[in-house]
C-alpha cells in the first residue's frame, strides 16, 4: 500500500513536470509567432506594386525645407574607455533607429525597394515614410492615402470603439501594440515580444558598454536600461538615470515619447539620443534646480491644481548631442529633452533637462534670425538673442515636470484623462509655464539681461515652430499659443505682415493662459481639451500668407544631420 502512494504521487509529480515543460514549451513558440509574426507584417505598406511620387509634389522645393547640420563635438577630455563606450552608443542607437520604422510605417525594406525616385527615398528617409511631416502628414506617395493616426501602433482598420471594447489592461501601456489575431480580433503585444530578437541585441550591446563604463551611475543606468528592453519595465531604469548626474556621456535610449500614436496618445516611440556633456555651460544651470518646489507652490493657479509635490532633485544640464535616431530624428528635431515621462519618478525625483546646445545653436543661427527679419518689426528685433533662446527652452522642459500630473476629481492621470489631446494641451502649458518660470527668475534676480529679450525671442520662436505643421502636438500648442496672443491684443500684426509685442498685454495674457492649461489639465477635461485645439489651433490666412515670405526668402524650415561615429575620429 506504501509503495502505491509513492507510485501514485511520482506519476503526479512527472505529470506535473511535463505540465510545466508544455507550458514554458507554449510560451516560447508564442513569443517566437509574436515576434515572427511582427516581421512578416508589411504594416502601412501595400502589398504589391512600385510607389511613385505625386504629380504635383516639388520633391526639390521639400528638401529644401532641411538645412544640413554637421553633428560633431570636442571629445579630446574624454577616456579612452569613455570612448569606447560613446562607440557603443552610436551601435546601439542604429537598432532603435530601426524599431521607430517598424513602428512608424512598418516594413522599411519592402517600402524603400519599391519606391521609383532617389530623392523621393532622399525625403521619404527624413520622414520615415511616405508622408511629410512638416506639412500636416500629407502623402507625398501616390500609392499612400492619408496616415493613420495610430501609426503601425495598431490595425489600420481599427476604430476606437473597437478599441474600447477590447477587455485587456495591458491595451493602453506605453510599451504594447495591438494586433489582430486568427479570429481577426484584436490582441495585445508586448514591445520585447514583437521586437524580441532586436530589442536582446540593443541589450548585449548596453551590458557591452556598461562593463567598459568607469562612471558608477552610468554603469548602472546601462545595465538597468539593457535588462528593461527585454522586460519592457523601464521604472528602475528611469531612476537610475535621474540618478546619473556628473557622467561625461549620455544615453537617452529606449520607447519614450508618445507624440507618433496620434490616436490615443498612448504608444511610446523607439528612439535614441547619444550625448556629450558641455561641463562648462551645465555649471552655469545647477543652481536653478533648488528653486522648483518654491516654483511650483506659487504657480498662478488655485490651490488644489498645484498639490503635486516635485522633487528638487532635478537636474539641468547642457550637451553637445552627436547622434539622433528613431522618434527624435522624425522631421523637425529636438533642441531640448524633458525626462522621463513616468510621473512617478516626477514626483519622488523630478526630472532632468538637456539642453542640446549645438542643435539649439544651429536653429538659432540659420531659422530663427533670419525668420527675424522678415517677420518681427525693426525696432524690436534687437530683442532676439540666443541667450533667451537658450533660457526660454530650458524652462520649457523644465515646466514639463511642474503643475499637475493628476487629476483633481479622481479621472486618473491627466494622460489618461486627455487620451489623444493631452500632448498637445501639455506642449501649450509648457511653452507658457516656461515663459513664466523665466519671468520668475528673472524677478528673483537669477537671470540677467533684458526680460523683453525672453518675451520677443518667445514670440519669434512661434513662428519658427508653426512651420512644422500643425499635425504635431508642438505645432498645434504652438497655434492655440499665436492665436491667444493675437486674441488678446498681446501680438499685433502690421499691414505689412510683420509683428510688434504689447509687453504689458503679453503678461497679463501669458498668465491667463497658463491658468486656463492647469484647469484643463487639472479637470481631466477632455471636451475643453478638445474644443481649445480645434478653435485655436489651426493656421488662419493671414498668418498663412505671412509664413509664404518665409519660403520665398528661401529660409529653411528645419534640420538634418550629418552624423556619425567618422564626424568624431572614432573607429566604425
Amino acid at each position: 500500500m506504501f509503495k502505491k502512494v509513492i507510485f501514485i504521487s511520482m506519476a503526479l509529480l512527472f505529470a506535473g513536470l511535463s505540465s510545466c515543460n508544455m507550458q514554458g514549451n507554449k510560451e516560447k513558440k508564442e513569443e517566437k509567432s509574436a515576434e515572427k509574426a511582427e516581421k512578416e507584417r508589411l504594416g502601412l505598406v501595400p502589398e504589391e506594386g512600385d510607389f511613385h511620387l505625386k504629380e504635383d509634389v516639388d520633391i526639390d522645393q521639400r528638401l529644401a525645407k532641411y538645412e544640413e547640420v554637421e553633428l560633431t563635438a570636442d571629445i579630446s577630455h574624454l577616456t579612452d574607455n569613455e570612448k569606447k563606450v560613446l562607440s557603443l552608443m552610436f551601435d546601439a542607437a542604429k537598432i532603435m533607429e530601426e524599431l521607430f520604422w517598424r513602428q512608424a510605417l512598418g516594413d522599411k525594406e519592402s517600402f524603400m525597394n519599391r519606391l521609383q525616385n532617389d530623392k523621393a527615398k532622399e525625403f521619404a528617409k527624413i520622414n520615415y515614410g511616405p508622408w511629410d511631416r512638416l506639412e500636416n502628414n500629407e502623402s507625398f506617395i501616390k500609392e499612400f492615402g492619408k496616415k493613420p493616426e495610430g501609426a503601425n501602433f495598431y490595425p489600420a482598420d481599427m476604430t476606437k470603439q473597437e478599441f474600447e471594447a477590447l477587455d485587456n489592461e495591458d491595451k493602453s501601456s506605453l510599451y504594447t501594440l495591438i494586433r489582430r489575431d486568427e479570429n481577426d480580433s484584436l490582441k495585445v503585444v508586448w514591445y520585447h515580444e514583437a521586437y524580441k530578437s532586436k530589442l536582446e541585441e540593443a541589450s548585449k550591446i548596453l551590458k557591452n558598454a556598461a562593463k567598459v563604463a568607469d562612471n558608477k551611475g552610468l554603469k548602472k543606468y546601462l545595465n538597468l536600461r539593457a535588462k528593461a528592453l527585454v522586460t519592457s519595465d523601464y521604472l528602475e531604469s528611469d531612476m537610475a538615470w535621474m540618478d546619473m548626474k556628473d557622467a561625461s556621456l549620455d544615453l537617452v535610449y529606449g520607447p519614450i515619447e508618445n507624440y507618433e500614436d496620434g490616436l490615443f496618445g498612448y504608444k511610446a516611440a523607439f528612439e535614441a539620443f547619444v550625448l556629450v556633456k558641455d561641463k562648462d555651460w551645465s555649471q552655469k544651470l545647477t543652481r536653478f534646480a533648488e528653486y522648483l518646489p518654491e516654483m511650483q507652490k506659487n504657480l498662478p493657479v488655485d490651490e488644489k491644481y498645484k498639490q503635486d509635490e516635485i522633487g528638487s532633485d532635478a537636474d539641468l544640464n547642457a550637451y553637445e548631442v552627436v547622434y539622433y535616431a528613431g522618434d527624435c530624428n522624425a522631421g523637425s528635431k529636438t533642441i531640448a529633452i524633458n525626462l522621463p515621462n513616468d510621473e512617478r519618478v516626477q514626483q519622488e525625483k523630478g526630472s532632468r533637462k538637456l539642453q542640446l546646445k549645438n542643435a539649439m545653436k544651429a536653429k538659432f543661427d540659420k531659422i530663427l534670425m533670419p525668420i527675424t527679419q522678415e517677420l518681427i518689426v525693426e525696432e524690436q528685433r534687437k530683442y532676439i538673442t540666443f541667450d533667451a533662446f537658450f533660457q526660454n527652452t530650458m524652462f520649457h522642459e523644465v515646466a514639463h515636470g511642474m503643475g499637475v500630473k493628476n487629476t483633481v476629481n479622481d479621472k486618473g492621470t491627466v494622460r489618461k484623462a486627455l487620451k489623444e489631446q493631452y500632448s498637445a494641451i501639455e506642449e501649450g502649458k509648457a511653452d507658457i509655464m516656461g515663459l513664466y518660470l523665466v519671468q520668475q527668475f528673472h524677478n528673483k534676480g537669477e537671470l540677467e539681461g533684458d526680460l523683453k529679450a525672453n518675451y520677443m525671442t518667445f514670440v519669434a520662436s512661434i513662428f519658427r515652430s508653426i512651420r512644422f505643421g500643425t499635425a504635431s502636438a508642438h505645432g498645434k500648442a504652438n497655434m492655440v499659443r499665436f492665436n491667444y496672443l493675437i486674441d488678446q491684443g498681446a501680438l499685433v500684426r502690421t499691414e505689412n505682415g510683420q509683428y510688434r509685442i504689447n509687453f504689458e498685454k503679453l503678461e497679463k495674457a501669458m498668465v491667463d493662459l497658463l491658468n486656463t492649461i492647469i484647469v484643463i489639465q487639472g479637470d481631466g477635461d477632455y471636451d475643453r481639451a478638445k474644443n481649445m485645439i480645434e478653435e485655436m489651433g489651426m493656421v488662419k490666412d493671414k498668418l498663412a500668407k505671412d509664413l509664404k515670405s518665409l519660403e520665398k526668402a528661401n529660409i529653411p524650415v528645419d534640420i538634418v544631420y550629418d552624423q556619425g561615429k567618422s564626424n568624431l575620429g572614432l573607429n566604425q
